[in-house]
């Protein structure tokens, strides 16, 4: 198991750890009832926080953030000497506390996506792990939603008997979401990106080979070329760029700089 702390990667805090460190941290807040907010990722998620001082107020008041891409964790290596031999791939986070959650009886909670990817989410979930409890799902509003919406939803999540909850609404939707109902739910809240929809199959895995390389991008670029094209094709060369300046120590931005949100934005 390996944990070696936070460390800054263009002002935004990455968890330098392995899955089994992951894990055990969200198990163990799971047992104990125990809010954790945790978010998977990758250099679009990080990006997000460079490019937006409060949303990197956010990414820096969560709990727990792995380093979902390959990018990022190059990255933990090259600024703080981590040596991390694998990244915590957000898809693979979610399936592997699943697995433990079966194990243990702890009812897990599905909160994005349409009704029809939760419906198809749960049936694969079950079928993989028999003993896992799915104790409820909640569909994505796909709109900004009043702060009565949102305390409903956090209502039924705590109704539900859910341990923890995993959330799909997308980045950076699903890390604004986490940071807002933190203090609401006592309970690990998981952003895991694109999980739902690799977990049903209405969106395929880059191959293993290419995740490696760090070329997942270049996978879903040609899988949603008109959707995807700005992320991957303007953000991808800053990204390089912006840590670059960082490692021959020409850019820093202060991680404690970014000013507190002054408003909820309610997705959902």
């Amino acid at each position: 198991m390996i944990d070696r702390g936070k460390h800054t990667v263009l002002g935004v805090g990455i968890n330098a750890l392995d899955y089994d460190a992951a894990v055990d941290r969200i198990l163990d807040a799971a047992r104990a009832r125990r809010p954790l907010a945790v978010s998977a990722l990758a250099v679009h998620g990080v990006m997000t926080g460079v490019l937006d001082p409060a949303q990197r107020h956010r990414l820096n008041h969560l709990d727990l953030v792995v380093p979902d891409g390959q990018p990022i964790r190059w990255a933990l290596n090259l600024l703080h000497r981590t040596r991390l031999a694998d990244r915590v791939y957000g898809p693979t986070l979610m399936v592997r506390v699943c697995e433990r959650a079966a194990e243990e009886g702890l009812p897990v909670f599905l909160c994005g996506s349409t009704p029809e990817v939760l419906a198809d989410l749960k049936t694969n979930l079950r079928n993989r792990f028999p003993g896992l409890i799915v104790a409820g799902t909640s569909p994505s509003a796909f709109r900004r939603v009043s702060l009565e919406e949102q305390e409903q939803v956090a209502a039924t999540i705590r109704a539900s008997g859910a341990a923890l909850t995993f959330v799909g609404l997308g980045c950076p939707r699903q890390e604004v979401w986490v940071f807002e109902m933190r203090e609401s739910l006592p309970m690990p809240l998981l952003a895991v990106g694109a999980a739902f929809a690799f977990h049903t199959g209405r969106l395929s895995q880059a191959p293993s080979r290419l995740q490696a390389w760090g070329l997942e991008w270049l996978f879903r670029l040609v899988q949603e070329p008109r959707r995807l094209w700005r992320r991957y094709l303007l953000l991808n060369p800053l990204y390089v760029l912006l840590l670059l300046l960082q490692a021959l120590k020409l850019y820093t931005i202060d991680a404690r700089s970014a000013p507190t949100p002054v408003e909820r934005l309610g997705h959902g």
